[in-house]
């Protein structure tokens, strides 16, 4: 057992710490460069080694193992902290900032974490301090949407503690270990259920969207790559191999490309996409190949990368222009022309275009279930990725960046240097690794055939793809425009009938603080209300507001009927290749 001074983890909430109580010339270093010591630390971790980390000299912190997995993890997340930090360095918060790197180095804690106790700890020391991020916006909105995560975030906590509880009573392995060859009993199912909340996987999808919009702008940078990244660690490490999470997986890849068609928000588009992306990860985790999951990890990775550019680019354009949805923009790329670049290299990364970090990624997990022999699996993750091309580089890049402005959008707040830093370190390594993947393939952490992204039947089969996705936009680009609107989705039971249960049944258990006898009569008293007039029972309920139903305020999902028709015709072409 070797001994280390420091865990990177413990760095960055030291970072956080000093930067809330140091003065603000100070804090801009701090953020800046503080990270270079996680980052080194992080890099110059020995493979294969249980390390004691000593807090202070002769006090020991604990013991972390390091393999192949969490160390690409904890090197992608410092690299991540240093530039989120670059960007979020002109930021006056100091609550953010203590916030946003404590944040980070708990993802890096439960990515070094050798048994399940240390893993719950950092678990829901990621939910405390990224709850803040919602909040330092300071706003109603994000007030309301704080709650919820947090809300959203305790309960999947709770369930992974519950999960642990019974599996260490019942004798189980201390250490963190693969389940899945095990019993499937019910401390299984509590942890799986409690990290399917945090990976955001359908139905409980809706508090990601719904949160990170709702961000601090440098805050969502860091939350938009961490908890589910942290979750999909999580799954490769303990259920690999799960074909329920395959599937999962796949469902998400679908339902984040089919409501981000119709966004009109740009960071609400942003998180469908993060669900989409990391459906991509969790299908690789849940196929269990060592190319699938070498495919999820280098995912993973890549996408921390496009993914932090691309809400750095939303929220430049947000911060110079106050604007954030995208009928409203038009004509950026000649009023911001460094944005727009950065912004095409993220879009064309995420896409999987060649020459860019997502085709080096991608196209493992999409080629792993083919050769896996899961044909459909492998035809719905392909039509994913057109979603994907459709509404990021085509719609958003169209609308926001190419179209003329008929909107008067003016520049009024020139963006600081440390954003534009931030951004040009992102463009720069979402183009560095397209182009040397060497750089990342020789760290990835299972044994797996190689992989040769550059052959050309698959430029060709991503070529052919991404310019079959253009027809159609082409053909309806004057109908593509969207609209303001609230897009419909799972968070609607938590909204609105959940809330009138937690009401009235908080009303039900207030009476009975007062006597059971008052409990009964006002159980009675609103029965007799029912019975005698329904109709306006209900509207004085809390879910029936005063401004009727309006349905051009609304988008009926049409991601529902447009996904089912997508899963169909894939399963019939993935049948048919299967076949063949």
């Amino acid at each position: 057992m070797s001994e280390m001074l420091m865990h990177p983890g413990i760095i960055l909430v030291l970072v956080g710490l000093l930067a809330m109580v140091a003065p603000k010339c100070v804090r801009k270093v701090l953020l800046a460069v503080g990270p270079l010591a996680a980052l080194y630390v992080a890099f110059n971790l020995q493979l294969g080694t249980d390390v004691t980390i000593d807090f202070v000299r002769g006090y020991k912190l604990g013991v972390i193992h390091v393999d192949k997995l969490s160390w690409i993890f904890t090197f992608i997340f410092s690299i991540l902290a240093l530039i989120s930090g670059i960007y979020a360095c002109h930021n006056e918060n100091r609550m953010e900032a203590l916030c946003a790197m404590a944040y980070a180095g708990c993802a890096i804690g439960v990515t070094l974490a050798k048994d399940w106790l240390t893993l719950i700890f950092f678990w829901e020391a990621m939910a405390v301090t990224s709850v803040f991020l919602v909040w330092c916006r300071n706003s109603k909105v994000s007030r309301r949407a704080g709650f919820r995560y947090l809300l959203v975030h305790m309960l999947g906590g709770n369930l992974l503690l519950a999960g642990i509880f019974l599996h260490l009573g019942h004798g189980g392995d201390p250490n963190i270990a693969n389940l899945v060859n095990g019993p499937h009993n019910y401390a299984y199912w509590l942890m799986l259920v409690g990290i399917c909340v945090n990976v955001a996987m359908p139905p409980v999808n809706a508090w990601l969207v719904d949160a990170y919009a709702n961000s601090t702008i440098t805050g969502g940078v860091f939350m938009s790559c961490l908890t589910t990244k942290v979750a999909v660690y999580a799954l490769l490490r303990v259920f690999a191999g799960s074909e329920l999470i395959m599937w999962g997986g796949v469902l998400m890849a679908l339902y984040g490309a089919c409501y981000a068609i119709m966004e009109n928000d740009m960071r609400r588009l942003l998180a469908h996409h993060i669900i989409s992306q990391t459906g991509f990860m969790v299908a690789g985790a849940g196929i269990g190949t060592g190319l699938a999951m070498n495919g999820a990890t280098a995912h993973a990775f890549c996408d921390i990368l496009f993914k932090s550019l691309l809400f750095m680019c939303a929220g430049a354009i947000m911060y110079a222009t106050g604007v954030g949805h995208i009928n409203k923009l038009g004509n950026m790329a000649k009023k911001m022309p460094f944005v727009c670049i950065c912004f095409f290299a993220a879009a064309f990364s995420i896409s999987g275009i060649p020459l860019f970090n997502g085709f080096i990624s991608k196209a493992i997990t999409v080629n792993a279930a083919y050769a896996a022999g899961q044909g459909t699996v492998y035809t719905l993750l392909e039509i994913a990725s057109i979603g994907t091309f459709l509404s990021i580089p085509l719609k958003m890049g169209y609308f926001i960046f190419l179209r003329k402005d008929d909107k008067g959008v003016e520049i009024n707040t020139p963006l600081p240097i440390n954003m534009k830093v931030a951004m040009g370190m992102g463009a720069f390594l979402c183009f560095l690794y397209g182009v040397c993947p060497g750089l990342l393939y020789q760290y990835l952490p299972f044994d797996a055939p190689a992989y040769h992204p550059f052959l050309p039947e698959h430029i060709l089969q991503y070529v052919q793809m991404l310019g079959m996705a253009m027809v159609p936009f082409m053909m309806y680009l004057s109908h593509m425009e969207p609209h303001t609107a609230i897009s419909l989705d799972t968070d609607w039971f938590y909204r609105k009938p959940f809330v009138v249960v937690v009401k009235e049944t908080s009303m039900i258990f207030c009476a009975l603080c007062s006597g059971l006898g008052n409990a009964w009569q006002v159980v009675y008293e609103k029965f007799m209300e029912l019975t005698a007039n329904p109709m306006e029972f209900l509207d004085a309920r809390p879910f029936r507001q005063r401004k009727r139903y309006n349905p051009e305020n609304y988008r009926t999902s049409i991601a529902d009927p447009m996904m089912i028709t997508l899963t169909v015709l894939g399963c019939v072409i993935g049948y048919l290749v299967t076949a063949i």
